[in-house]
Parts: C-alpha cells; sequence; structure tokens
C-alpha cells in the first residue's frame, strides 16, 4: 500500500508539473515575460536615441489595477484610463464586468504627450498612415504614406480621438511596448488592440493622466 501510494503522489507531482508548463506555453510571448519583469526593478526613462534592439524591462511590477470611480463620474460608453507613468492602459466596460489591462508605449518627451480627456470618435481596421505636419518637419525623411501593411506603424487596428492626430492603436514592432517610444500615440500589442477596439465604442471616455 505504502509503494502505490507514494507511486500515485509521484503521478500526480507529475501531471500536475506537466499541466503548469502546457499553460505557461499557451500564454501570449509578453504574458510569459511578465513574471520576470514583475521581478524587475521598474524601468528607468528610455532615451529615445537608444538603438530599439537594446532589451527593455517593461515595468511590469508598477502595474496595478485602478478604481474607475476615481477617473470618471461614470462609465458610459466605457471609458479608458492611459497612465503614461507606469505605461499601462485600463479599460472598464460600460456595465463594470469588463476590465481589462494592458502595457503600452507612450510618447518619447514631455512635449509630445498629451494629457487630459478625450474619447473615441472614430475606429478604424487595417488603418493607413501619415505623418503628422510636426513628424514631417522634424524628420523630412518620414515616408508621405504607408497603406495597411507589416510596415504601417499603427498596426492592425487604431481608435482615432477627438483630438486631431492623437490614436490609440497597435503596433508591427513590439520593442515599443513599456518604452517612451511614440510620436504622441499610445500604442498597444496588436492582439491587445484586437481585443479593445471590439470592447470600445465611439463616445467610449478616454482620460490621460
Amino acid at each position: 500500500m505504502a509503494n502505490w501510494t507514494g507511486a500515485g503522489m509521484n503521478r500526480r507531482l507529475f501531471l500536475g508539473a506537466a499541466a503548469g508548463a502546457l499553460s505557461a506555453a499557451a500564454l501570449p510571448s509578453y504574458a510569459q515575460t511578465a513574471g520576470i519583469a514583475s521581478m524587475q526593478q521598474n524601468s528607468t526613462e528610455i532615451d529615445p536615441s537608444v538603438d530599439e534592439l537594446t532589451p527593455v524591462r517593461h515595468n511590469m511590477s508598477s502595474f496595478t489595477s485602478k478604481r474607475w470611480e476615481d477617473y470618471f463620474a461614470d462609465t458610459r460608453n466605457g471609458v479608458i484610463l492611459v497612465d503614461t507613468t507606469s505605461r499601462a492602459l485600463h479599460f472598464w466596460s460600460e456595465d463594470r464586468s469588463i476590465y481589462k489591462l494592458y502595457p503600452t508605449s507612450v510618447p518619447m518627451t514631455p512635449d509630445l504627450t498629451r494629457k487630459g480627456r478625450t474619447s473615441v470618435v472614430r475606429k478604424v481596421m487595417n488603418p493607413s498612415w501619415r505623418p503628422t505636419p510636426a513628424m514631417k518637419k522634424r524628420d523630412p525623411e518620414w515616408p508621405d504614406f504607408i497603406g495597411p501593411s507589416p510596415d504601417n506603424p499603427l498596426g492592425t487596428r487604431a481608435l482615432y480621438l477627438s483630438w486631431e492626430y492623437y490614436r490609440i492603436h497597435g503596433t508591427q514592432d513590439t520593442r515599443k511596448i513599456g518604452r517612451r517610444s511614440s510620436n504622441g500615440c499610445i500604442g498597444l500589442y496588436n492582439e491587445d488592440i484586437e481585443v479593445l477596439f471590439s470592447l470600445a465604442k465611439i463616445g467610449t471616455q478616454v482620460l490621460l493622466i
């Protein structure tokens, strides 16, 4: 009996370890790295001149859930809170049954960062992209237009805000997430913006802090 019990316990331990390994393998790549990142110190501000191939710590340890009541009077049409300090986006559905928390990219410098209240005014799947006049002035080498493609800086989905030229959008370059790397917009992994795109409405409230 003692031998059978020991074998049964070993079998259960083996199965439990295997199930844990399979569960980890099923997670998105950024979710798998979140546990490692949470054990590291919060990332410092990234110098925009740093080569984008330089590994970056996605300060996931600073991500904490927030209360919508601290930022909005109500959740009509759903609400989006973007915290540019922790580089995280929070979403609550109108009935508050859905809460999402995503890592983001944020503007490179304070002068490119706009804070305050706005709203979603347009939703575009597979968006095209044009540089803003200010971007073109800073760097005339920017192309004038990029259509839907793997090279499109807006990724697979874009939520247009009431502020001209400002978007919450995906990105094809996942190295940008967790960094001060954008020219003003808020970037998400494509798989995250696709979920947010399906949840957000025209009129969803947005607050950048």
